[in-house]
This record gives C-alpha cells, sequence and structure tokens, in this order.
C-alpha cells in the first residue's frame, strides 16, 4: 500500500516520542502485574494509582476501571496477566477514531484551527495543507497573524496562503480567504486563528463573527473545528480544551509534541473525558510527523515493554 513506510516509520518515531511516557506506565505496570497473583480491590487501587500517574486523569481512570472489572467478572478471569491485553483493548476501544471523522478530506470545505499561541497550531495548519495536497486536493491556508510562520510552511507544503494584513481584522481576513478560495475552486481552506484565551468574551465574539461569514459566504462548506493542544502540558491540555469547548463547537483534536514527554498518556484523558475524537497526533517537524491518530498504534506504542538493558 502506498505510503506504508511512512506509516511504519511514525510508528515507529511514535514509539520513540513515547519513550518517557512508556517508561513510567510501563515500569508500573510490570510490578503491578508481577507483584500481584490475584485481581482484587488492592490490584485494582494500585492500576488506579499507575494510570492517574500516567496523566489519563481520574474521571477517565474510573471509566477505564470500570470496563475492566466489567470485563473480568464476565469472563472469569482469574490471571492477573490477563488484564494487562483487556487493559490496552478497554483503552483502544475508547479510542477509536471512525473514518467519517475525516470527511472533510472528501468535500468542498473549511477547517478552523483553534488553540492558544505556542501549541504549534501554525505548524499543524502547514503539515495538514501539506497532506491534502500530497493526496492531490488543493488546499489553501489562511491566517491574519504570524504570517511569516505560515508562509514559510506554505511553501515547504507548496500550498496557497491568503494572509491578511498583521494585527488586521480577522473577519475582514476570512471573507477574502473564503471568496478567493471559492474563486480558486479549492477543496479545503485551512483557517489559522489567532490564539488568545485570556479574554475569553473577545475570543468568542471573533470565532461567532467567522463563523457568521463562513455561513453566509461559503453555506455549501463542509464545517471542521479542530483544537491543537500541546501533549507536554498534560492535564493543561484538557483544561484548555474545556474552555475553548465552551466558545466554540470543537470537532476534533490534533495533539502536537507528544515527542519526548512523560505526559502521553494525556491523549487517552482529553478524548475521553470530552468525547471529542484525536483525529491528529504530531510527534516532529516534518511534514509527516503529523498524522492521522490510530487508537491501535498508539495504545500498541504506549504498552510496548522496554527492550531489556543491553
Amino acid at each position: 500500500m502506498a505510503g506504508n513506510g511512512v506509516i511504519m516509520g511514525f510508528f515507529d518515531r511514535l514509539k520513540n516520542g513515547l519513550t518517557k511516557t512508556r517508561d513510567n506506565f510501563v515500569s508500573g505496570l510490570d510490578s503491578l502485574f508481577s507483584g500481584f497473583s490475584e485481581i482484587d480491590d488492592d490490584f485494582y487501587e494500585e492500576l488506579e494509582e499507575i494510570l492517574i500517574m500516567a496523566d489519563i486523569g481520574v474521571a477517565t481512570t474510573d471509566r477505564i476501571i470500570e470496563d475492566l472489572k466489567e470485563k473480568v467478572k464476565e469472563q472469569k478471569i482469574k490471571e492477573v496477566s490477563v488484564c494487562r491485553e483487556l487493559l490496552m483493548d478497554t483503552i483502544k476501544q475508547q479510542m477509536k477514531v471512525d473514518e467519517t471523522a475525516y470527511e472533510f478530506e472528501h468535500k468542498t470545505s473549511v477547517v478552523l484551527m483553534i488553540g492558544v499561541n505556542g501549541v504549534g497550531k501554525t505548524t499543524s495548519v502547514g503539515k495538514l495543507a501539506g497532506q491534502l495536497k500530497a493526496k492531490g486536493k488543493k488546499a489553501d491556508t489562511f491566517r491574519a497573524a504570524a504570517i511569516e510562520q505560515l508562509t514559510e510552511w506554505s511553501n515547504r507544503a507548496g500550498v496557497e496562503i491568503i494572509a491578511g494584513q498583521e494585527g488586521g481584522d480577522p473577519a475582514s481576513v476570512v471573507f477574502d480567504a473564503v471568496n478567493a478560495a471559492k474563486a480558486r475552486k479549492a477543496d479545503v481552506l485551512i483557517c489559522d486563528t489567532a490564539g488568545r484565551l485570556h479574554n475569553k468574551k473577545n475570543l468568542m465574539e471573533e470565532l461567532r463573527k467567522i463563523n457568521r461569514i463562513i455561513e453566509r459566504e461559503f453555506p455549501e462548506a463542509y464545517r471542521e473545528t479542530l483544537i491543537v493542544l500541546d501533549g507536554t502540558t498534560g492535564q493543561n491540555a484538557l483544561v484548555q480544551a474545556k474552555q475553548f469547548a465552551e466558545v466554540a463547537d470543537i470537532s476534533g483534536i490534533v495533539l502536537t509534541k507528544l515527542d519526548g514527554t512523560a505526559r502521553g498518556g494525556i491523549a487517552i484523558a482529553i478524548q475521553s473525558e470530552m468525547n471529542i475524537p484525536v483525529k491528529y497526533i504530531g510527534i516532529g517537524e516534518q511534514i509527516d510527523d503529523l498524522q492521522k491518530f490510530d487508537a491501535d498504534s498508539f495504545v500498541d506504542a504506549l504498552f510496548e515493554k522496554r527492550e531489556e538493558e543491553q
């Protein structure tokens, strides 16, 4: 299959990127599974502690453990070792992303990227545009600020950029961008929005205005709103997601900077608590370092036993 080399390479990079998370997590799990001979309350209590320490969060951990208890009971499982596989299955089920999550790739669409500054939003816009172009789509990108950075990514990705004046009104740039994208018959218009959250009222107004313009000027376009979150910030990323969800109708999550963080478990927590799928994950600076999220690969990479020390 075309692109398989990239996917294999990506899995290896993901595995390496999750090393710190895995070292914390797997060493705890290893001692849990070797230290207990029966599945009792103490076993579940210790498992709960390990999951919470891995940034999976309290609410999600409770859900995972309830699900695990149910499976253990239903399947009359007695061996502690079997719980490891069940735990992996439970997490995979919670994180599955349906192929319909990427409908915007197959329709004339406007994708709004939101998130605070510094999370890798502009980089993600450039990478996503590049990937769409590689699939034969015509993608336009737009941003009302940090134009140099997006221009550089647009050049690397070989896609058009529609830029407003620095400090210009984002709504008027969206108006220009939508009309330019329509005139050029772009398949996807990716809008990189400003990243302020300290004044929610202004942000809400800005997003509302942008949405109104898109609805008025481009009513036939399929809409996608992706929030970009920095994986290294752990539980803080979840807080940001909740705050943005108050002002925007978020349809998916892009989780960046998962390479080198000990907090990779946040991917599980965000998806579970927000009930919004993680659609893309980023693990580096190259264009193909942003990939569609694959629950099986992620959980396999997270649980893989560390190589024995040489």
